[in-house]
């Protein structure tokens, strides 16, 4: 059978891969937590220049 590899280079690259999309998972986590948290702590929806600050993004300047 051409084309397939030994198993154990399969789980190897397969273990490599959710390494990557675990930490990539943990952030966002992390950030939906922080929203969350900004939420809760106002008193009404978050404007957008209010959630940007909890995102630690830069408004963007109209062209």
């Amino acid at each position: 059978m051409q084309g397939r590899r030994p198993a154990e280079v399969s789980t190897i690259s397969r273990q490599l891969d959710l390494r990557v999309h675990d930490d990539v998972a943990l952030d966002e986590i992390e950030l939906y937590a922080e929203v969350l948290s900004a939420v809760a702590a106002s008193e009404g929806p978050l404007s957008r220049t209010e959630l940007d600050a909890v995102l630690g993004v830069s408004p963007v300047c109209p062209a």
